[in-house]
């Protein structure tokens, strides 16, 4: 199926509002006209009403059609610490009806204009090995779960034409990404499995080195991949698996950038220049994106976005939203907000759950952002992305076979 083009690629001014904050897809036949004086021309904390107009309510229209794809939502690991992946409705946990205890829920995905997700495959670095490989299948089959259990909502996405289908039916296009290269045992074969059951992107490295690539938290050891890190990444093409960067180290990312033919992703981080994080993303490895077609998708987790302890604000993501769009164009920029990752920061956090996604698209308008640069930050450039990576694998796995190299093979006895 085709994708769906943007009705118009001009500012939203005119495009009706959304009555409910609760379906973004009710758009109205028509809007009464609103006396700017009135007490109605305030934004309001709750449902936006039809007579309003103002920057909220242009996000909430523009979101009804370009819907955010967030790179990053630890919801499953977040549930297996809670409930233990228990999804029976109504017995520990329900999506439908939302809940306090997570950042995450039916309502508040479609009131924050949530068109697509890819659900973070998370486990820690501790787990390593077969534990590591586990996990990470129970992951897997948690979120194919989730799909079933609440098939008006989610629909899942092996395909950028699958994210299309979804959000032209009304569902939230369900992703599988990988948080970290540890998960796949340093094994090819493992990788291959992953991808047949859905998996879709897969971080190189977490906080701490894989053994063929290095991490940015972690004393570096490769410089960047080692030889078995090349052919992983080369496996990843020839699958139409999006690699990534976000938690690599800038040597790591320059050198899979050097030798990738696919798009990456950085899924969840944000931009060095603007607060020196190390798992922020430098200028120079930005400057590369355009040439790769890549995406840096910036996260609302505080420590990424500002300096010490400081509570971030809805500015603050601004401000690095706006860094990467200068740095490296309106096409390589979009959002990982990194909900349910980590409940330790969520006081601190800039926008307090997936609702609040119109928050940060309103700051953007009265930043002067064109509808055209918003639309490719919510949509358009992680379908590109997913898209790219399609078209790379079809015309490598006309000149590759599978892979069959091992780790000790190309870079010798693990120690």
């Amino acid at each position: 199926m085709a994708d769906l083009a943007p009705a118009e690629l001009t500012d939203p001014t005119g495009v009706p509002e959304i009555s409910d904050v609760l379906d973004p897809d009710a758009v109205p036949d028509a809007v009464p006209e609103t006396d700017p004086d009135s007490d109605a021309a305030a934004e309001p904390d709750g449902p936006l009403p039809l007579n309003l107009r103002g920057p909220l309510a242009r996000a909430r229209a523009l979101l009804a059609t370009h819907p955010v794809v967030d790179g990053c939502n630890g919801l499953p690991w977040e549930l297996r610490q809670r409930t233990g992946h228990d999804l029976t409705p109504g017995h520990r946990f329900d999506l439908d009806y939302g809940e306090t205890g997570v950042r995450t829920d039916i309502p508040r995905l479609r009131a924050g204009g949530v068109g697509g997700q890819f659900w973070s495959l998370q486990v820690p670095t501790e787990l390593t090995g077969d534990a590591a490989v586990g996990a990470t299948l129970e992951q897997i089959d948690f979120v194919h779960a989730l799909v079933r259990t609440y098939p008006e909502a989610l629909h899942l996405a092996l395909t950028a034409d699958d994210m299309t289908e979804a959000r032209n039916h009304g569902r939230i296009a369900s992703l599988l990404g990988s948080a970290g290269g540890h998960a796949i045992d340093s094994s090819l074969g493992i990788l291959r499995s992953f991808y047949r059951l859905g998996v879709r992107s897969l971080a190189l490295t977490a906080d701490r080195n894989t053994p063929w690539a290095d991490s940015a938290t972690d004393a570096p050891q490769a410089r960047g991949l080692t030889l078995f890190g090349e052919e992983v990444v080369r496996e990843m093409n020839r699958l139409g698996m999006l690699i990534d960067l976000s938690w690599c180290s800038a040597d790591t990312m320059r050198h899979t950038l050097a030798i990738t033919k696919s798009p990456v992703l950085l899924c969840h981080t944000a931009a060095r220049a603007v607060t020196g994080h190390a798992r922020n993303v430098p200028d120079e490895v930005l400057t590369l994106l355009p040439h790769n077609g890549g995406v840096c998708m910036v996260t609302f987790t505080p420590e990424h976005l500002t300096q010490g302890s400081v509570p971030a604000s809805v500015q603050d993501v601004a401000d690095h939203l706006d860094h990467i769009r200068t740095v490296a164009g309106p096409d390589h920029v979009g959002l990982g907000a990194g909900f349910d990752t980590d409940p330790a920061s969520t006081h601190r956090s800039p926008v307090p759950d997936v609702a609040g996604y119109p928050l940060v698209i309103a700051e953007l308008i009265d930043r002067g952002w064109s509808f055209h640069d918003l639309a490719a930050l919510t949509w358009g450039n992680a379908l590109r992305a997913v898209r790219g990576a399609e078209l790379v694998a079809r015309a490598v796995r006309g000149r590759r076979v599978p892979s069959t190299a091992t780790i000790e093979r190309l870079d010798g006895p693990r120690s």
